[in-house]
């Protein structure tokens, strides 16, 4: 019985161990938007059957980084344009909304919890961690709907967040500016809430997700 529980576990470790590697590959641009991700090829430069790959990108399709076509194959995500302005304007709504609503609740769990993810852009920064870099970021948004107590913005952030993933890979690679910078920039996000004013905080969110602040979202 041990080994029978032991050898799927084996399993959904090489899994991950592959979804890290592609996705590392798609973040750093060295799988570029549009590569089809050949499952064979893959498992066969990783030294491991299809079957972990198959897994791997199935993670990834969840994820909104690869784009999975019927009769096909998969794709690294590829992100219009047009595209783009959508979830802007989209995200802008439901981050000014989240930011008023946690400036109008206080609550230092909530802060601290966003204060570790500074803490981890500015690490990241300093290490030359990109991809640590941008799920930090990512995640500091993402808490930001999460503590404002409305169910529904987490709901709408969940269903966002894949398309900021895709496009945080097309716009990230043109990104030659200071890391430790941007996770000031987030400071400032965090010193907006605690400032408890929504007004201030909805704002300097929303002028953050529009990237009419000085600030570069990145994703």
């Amino acid at each position: 019985m041990p080994d029978a529980i032991g050898q799927p576990l084996t399993r959904v470790l090489l899994s991950d161990q592959v979804y890290t590697r592609v996705r590392g590959l798609i973040i750093d641009g060295a799988l570029e938007p549009g590569a089809r991700l050949v499952e064979s090829e893959l498992a066969r430069q990783f030294g491991v059957s299809q079957a972990p790959v198959r897994e791997a990108v199935r993670r990834l399709v969840h994820e909104g980084l690869a784009d999975h076509v019927p009769r096909r194959g998969s794709f690294v995500a590829v992100v219009s344009q047009e595209d783009a302005h959508h979830a802007r304007a989209v995200r802008v709504a439901i981050e000014e909304l989240a930011a008023r609503t946690v400036a109008a609740q206080p609550s230092a769990e909530a802060f601290e919890a966003l204060a570790l993810q500074v803490d981890a852009m500015r690490q990241a920064a300093l290490q030359s961690d990109v991809g640590r870099f941008r799920d930090a970021d990512i995640t500091f948004h993402r808490t930001v709907c999460e503590v404002s107590g409305n169910p529904f913005l987490p709901k709408l952030w969940a269903v966002m967040e894949p398309n900021l993933r895709a496009l945080r890979v097309v716009s990230d690679p043109l990104f030659t500016g200071d890391w430790t910078a941007v996770a000031g920039d987030h400071a400032d996000l965090l010193a907006a809430l605690r400032s408890a004013d929504p007004n201030r905080a909805g704002s300097e969110f929303a002028a953050h997700a529009r990237g009419d602040d000085g600030m570069i979202p990145r994703h």
